[in-house]
């Protein structure tokens, strides 16, 4: 379709599909109608002709390559002409054994003379060397460049540096909730109950009512990944997929990397494994690197390596740190409110799909509450807060979300119907004493609204908003 001027494009609504027809050979290519991300495409299009390159990060199969098609949508219906368009995606078998000089080339050939081009590079960590390419595309041509990658290596410290001040990064995360739910084929509607209250409720295009709660637990037990969406709520093969994105993020993120990089860090894929598992098992929780090192080195997982001068620390280290590059797993720091600074100790790790998690581990209810809280700290993410986890003397808030105009301090707890557990989620609130917004985000809330200014709000009608 970016390649070939020979192509035209029919919209068939009623299949959900475009159907394209090459002209000249009788051919019929179905490819499924996009969902737009608009959180994520808006931010694309406001940057659109300005100069800094456009990076799009996140893990694998969460949807970055459709938002590159989205974006090569907007601008067809805005009047770029198909020519004006090159997009390479670097997981297809024809560019995979492309270099940096034969990227320059393929573009040169391809980009026109006399009009402004768009260049669309999918997966281009997969290039060595391709920062050259780019800042060659950006000196040589009247280009707007954008760019995925599935590893923060992509923008590690010697490459941003050498793009300082001319990228911009679009941060993207699995589905939120409202996006599974249109996703998955619902819309959202008003309605009262009998005492004046207004609800919603979830329709789908047969006008069948699906209740909200239920599509949550959905949510809860499936994740956000956008490929859910087109194998359906079925728990075969959800975790067929879940396991294909789990296996790829391994292997091609992590493993092959390592081996492209030449480093040989990580090298042991049971270890990486156990330390996927050790993390999965214990979001939410204060976890170290040496808490980490002790329960593998326990059960013999480890070595510990004092002897030839490598704890088993600095192994752990290496291993954590391809998870957080890979985006598999976000680590959020300590602050302490009263000192009004940062904690070098017992951070908090939270797995990027709440899915993944179950593919992992198996379905349980034991810690649906870490579960909220890492489906609560995604969707700040998304929001655009910076998250930090609070420190009062001896006792914790989930979250600190600090935005350019706003700042909260958030609890995360499964039910607020318990006098006990509600007096332990205040707590902390309570002995915070400034003029910012304070809230306790629960699955179960009880009567009352709002303690002593302290809200409380029920979590599938906060994420919603």
């Amino acid at each position: 379709l970016n390649r070939s001027s020979d192509l035209k494009l029919d919209k068939n609504k009623s299949l959900g599909y475009n159907v394209i027809k090459k002209e000249g050979y009788g051919m019929l290519h179905y490819e499924k109608k996009l969902k737009t991300r608009n959180i994520y495409l808006n931010q694309l299009i406001a940057f659109k002709d300005k100069e800094p390159v456009k990076v799009i990060t996140g893990i694998r199969r969460c949807g970055k390559s459709s938002l590159l098609k989205l974006m090569q949508e907007y601008l067809l219906n805005s009047g770029v002409k198909q020519d004006q368009i090159i997009a390479i995606n670097f997981e297809s078998l024809e560019f995979q054994e492309m270099n940096y000089k034969e990227l320059y080339e393929y573009v040169k050939k391809k980009i026109p003379t006399t009009k402004r081009a768009y260049l669309f590079f999918d997966e281009l960590q997969r290039i060595e060397r391709w920062e050259d390419a780019i800042n060659s595309f950006r000196v040589d041509f009247d280009c707007d460049i954008y760019i995925t990658g599935s590893n923060s290596y992509l923008l590690s410290s010697e490459y941003s540096t050498y793009l300082s001040g001319r990228y911009v990064e679009i941060k993207m995360y699995p589905l939120s909730f409202k996006e599974f739910i249109d996703f998955h084929g619902y819309k959202l509607k008003e309605y009262k109950t009998p005492i004046g209250e207004k609800r919603k409720r979830a329709v789908n295009e047969n006008d069948e009512i699906v209740e909200i709660r239920d599509l949550f637990d959905a949510y809860m037990r499936y994740g956000g990944m956008p490929g859910i969406a087109d194998v359906g709520l079925e728990q075969d093969k959800a975790m067929t997929l879940l396991d294909g994105v789990y296996s790829t993020v391994v292997v091609r993120d992590i493993l092959e990397r390592e081996k492209r990089r030449g480093l040989r860090q990580i090298t042991d894929a049971e270890l990486l494994r156990k330390i996927i598992l050790f993390l999965a098992d214990n979001i939410g929780n204060n976890t170290s690197l040496n808490s980490v090192s002790n329960t593998l080195v326990s059960e013999n997982m480890i070595q510990n390596r004092e002897r030839q001068g490598k704890p088993a620390t600095q192994t752990i280290a290496s291993y954590v740190g391809a998870l957080k590059e890979s985006y598999m797993f976000y680590d959020v720091k300590r602050f302490d409110i009263k000192g009004k600074e940062y904690l070098r100790t017992l951070g908090k790790y939270y797995i990027v799909d709440i899915g993944l998690r179950n593919y992992l581990l198996g379905f349980r209810d034991r810690d649906r509450g870490h579960s909220l809280e890492n489906i609560v700290y995604f969707e700040l993410l998304r929001r655009g807060f910076d998250v930090a986890i609070g420190k009062i003397d001896n006792l914790e808030v989930d979250f600190i979300a600090t935005s350019a105009n706003e700042k909260m301090y958030i609890q995360v707890t499964e039910s607020m119907k318990n006098e006990l557990v509600r007096e332990r989620e205040l707590k902390s609130l309570q002995k915070i004493h400034n003029n910012y917004k304070k809230m306790v985000i629960t699955l179960d809330k009880a009567l009352d609204d709002e303690y002593d200014g302290i809200q409380s709000i029920d979590v599938i009608e906060w994420l919603l908003k």
